[in-house]
């Protein structure tokens, strides 16, 4: 594991005065995890969104795509392409919504639900190698302040 204060971050660059912010070590660390998932993802054919989109449906059947957007604070413009891309790939369905002519629901099929799960069997690894140096309660106090901050970000 490499030390966080005074690290060589380049040819003779160092990041001692960022490492001083709680952000900068989030986003070092976001990189970090976010290199190792893509290459987690890949074989199964999904990106951190696509996979975050379609573990939301088969977790959330009869999903609204508006419910689905506020979940993942993405844009429903920017969702529909997400949605496309698992429809085409035939791993999700958008149906008409039973209360609202208007708008429709997502389904996912039987093979986006075994895709789903071999890619969340992945992920829990994936999540191992990230975090198998910690101690459990680490990971506890972890992901405990990452809530809190987040919280107070949705409340500035």
């Amino acid at each position: 594991m490499r030390e966080t204060t005074g690290e060589q971050v380049g040819t003779n660059v160092s990041d001692t005065a960022l490492r001083g912010f709680v952000g900068y070590n989030m986003k070092r660390a976001f990189n970090a995890v976010q290199a190792d998932l893509t290459r987690t993802l890949a074989p199964h054919g999904l990106r951190m969104i696509t996979y975050s989109v379609l573990a939301l449906v088969v977790e959330n059947p009869r999903l609204r795509p508006s419910a689905l957007a506020k979940a993942l604070t993405v844009e429903r413009a920017n969702l529909v392409v997400y949605v496309d891309q698992l429809e085409q790939a035939g791993w999700v369905t958008r149906t008409p919504s039973s209360t609202d002519r208007r708008a429709y629901a997502l389904q996912a099929t039987l093979e986006g639900q075994q895709v789903y799960a071999r890619a969340m069997a992945a992920v829990r690894d994936h999540d191992q190698r990230m975090l198998g140096a910690l101690d459990p309660s680490d990971v506890a106090v972890v992901n405990k302040a990452l809530a809190t901050i987040e919280a107070q970000g949705r409340s500035l």
